[in-house]
């Protein structure tokens, strides 16, 4: 999946000084269409859009609802994929008057913040806009590695479990072993599979051109497709009544909730290099509208669904609520997984893009590609090591959301419009919105990060749930002896 690539061609790659960019200004209505041989069309944008919101967090997104209620959840959902798709016509809408201003041919997001606190009307901001370029950068480098430990952990999480559904099958259904089969699985920590991932990960970004990953990428997306048309056809066919389910849940699972959203609607990082490749700009609107609109009700549809199916057994990710015991579902996690392990290189490539370049300038030039190799290793063993820190998927997605993706996605959007429209006369009205949704991206941030780590720090529920699991297991295989006796 081609989710964040584009993302590090935001600087001018081709050695010509901000001197001939004025010179060879293009006309306003073109200045995003910098080769028309290149451009993209209005289909591929839309491809790209939805490969660039669809991941791991579609499918924690059940799980999300049951921490805000089948009410309230799928209500906020909306709210927020409505401000989300809102903050990204933001950007684009500043990144085009900013374009004007300063005379260049197309700005990413950082040199969109960074103009913005250049022209904005505070000093001190003019002064450090610089510092606008490295906060996206930082949080962007925080994202993509956020979005690498979700994928070791999901990884890990869904082998293990056609791992063990194999080991279930294997063994005799009438047999005294089912005990010791059942204190096998237990003892099999969740981490072992992520160690086991390392080295093969550490291979897959060797490949630094992601050209050659092309063909791995398209039937990555294959792959991931048949496994939601599989996923969605399970849980269509025993919905519970929605009355069963609490309409809404206690204010402290809420940020949990936050987090875990606006995980999923993290994608404006790809709206400004999509436009910048477009042949026609005019219709990238429209295109941002159609797209989202597909994801949304996709988020919408899974996550309601998914939750009103499995209730409050619901998991990190809905695919491993899928039975262990027949290969069709259990061939979804292999085909899913096999697509988040491709998609691990491609989240990766932007980071290591932004750290990498820092770390072998500083060595001669016999040493560079050796340098490069043990950081990029590195770097996936840093990935690796906040997965087995944190060995719970819908915590470590629902920590990357409140941390980085609410600052991209919420925080920084609304209060770059303000600096860029300052001049011209803002309406009340615009103002009171962009600081509205500044401050719910901030809360969001701070209860949505506070919850999550008290959560890492005292799993006080997770360890009741453990622990009653353990008993009701340790109950079957004592009733299971006693009746063969």
């Amino acid at each position: 999946m081609e989710v964040m690539k584009p993302l590090i061609d935001e600087q001018n790659s081709d050695g010509i000084s901000d001197e001939e960019h004025e010179n060879n200004f293009l006309p306003v209505e073109k200045h995003y269409q910098l080769d028309n041989e290149e451009g993209i069309t209005f289909i591929q944008t839309l491809t790209h859009l939805l490969k660039g919101n669809i991941g791991t967090g579609l499918l924690g997104l059940p799980l999300a609802i049951k921490n805000a209620g089948i009410v309230i959840g799928p209500i906020s959902l909306v709210f927020i994929g409505v401000i989300s798709v809102h903050c990204m016509h933001i950007l684009v809408r500043c990144s085009h008057c900013l374009c004007q201003r300063m005379k260049k041919s197309s700005l990413g997001y950082s040199d969109t913040v960074s103009y913005a606190m250049e022209v904005g009307p505070l000093t001190a901001l003019q002064k450090r806009a610089s510092w606008g370029r490295c906060i996206v950068d930082f949080f962007l480098v925080i994202t993509q590695l956020g979005f690498c430990s979700v994928y070791v952990v999901f990884l890990a999480e869904n082998v293990k479990q056609v791992h063990e559904g194999f080991l279930e099958n294997k063994t005799a259904p009438i047999n005294v072993s089912a005990a010791s089969s059942s204190s096998e699985k237990r003892s099999t920590d969740l981490r072992i599979y992520m160690l086991c991932f390392l080295p093969f990960l550490i291979l897959l970004v060797f490949i630094r051109d992601l050209k050659s990953l092309s063909l791995l990428s398209l039937l990555a997306n294959l792959s991931m497709a048949v496994s939601l048309v599989i996923i969605y056809q399970y849980i269509v066919r025993d919905i519970a009544d929605p009355r069963q389910l609490p309409p809404v849940v206690g204010w402290k699972k809420y940020p949990l909730f936050f987090g875990t959203a606006i995980f999923a609607f993290e994608g404006i990082g790809v709206v400004l290099p999509l436009e910048n490749r477009m042949k026609d700009t005019t219709r990238f609107p429209q295109a941002l509208n159609i797209g989202m609109g597909i994801v949304m009700t996709l988020y919408i549809s899974l996550a309601t669904l998914g939750y009103l199916r499995f209730g409050d057994e619901i998991k990190g990710s809905i695919t491993l609520n899928l039975p262990q015991d027949k290969w069709l579902y259990q061939s979804v996690k292999i085909l899913y997984s096999f697509g988040i392990f491709v998609t691990y290189s491609i989240q990766y490539y932007v980071p290591a893009e932004i750290l990498i370049p820092a770390v072998t300038s500083k060595v001669e030039q016999k040493w560079k590609l050796l340098c490069e190799l043990v950081a990029r290793a590195l770097l996936v063993c840093s990935t690796c090591a906040v997965a087995v820190l944190i060995p719970r998927l819908d915590l470590v997605i629902s920590f990357v959301g409140a941390v980085s993706s609410s600052t991209l996605a919420l925080i920084l959007p609304p209060l770059v419009e303000i600096l860029t429209f300052y001049k011209e006369n803002l309406s009340l009205w615009t103002i009171f919105k962009d600081v509205f949704i500044a401050v719910i991206g901030v809360v969001g941030f701070l209860t949505g990060t506070y919850v999550t780590v008290e959560e890492i720090i005292y799993p006080a529920s997770t360890v009741l749930a453990n622990a009653t699991e353990s008993i009701s297991l340790d109950l079957n295989a004592t009733n299971l002896v006693v009746g063969l006796k």
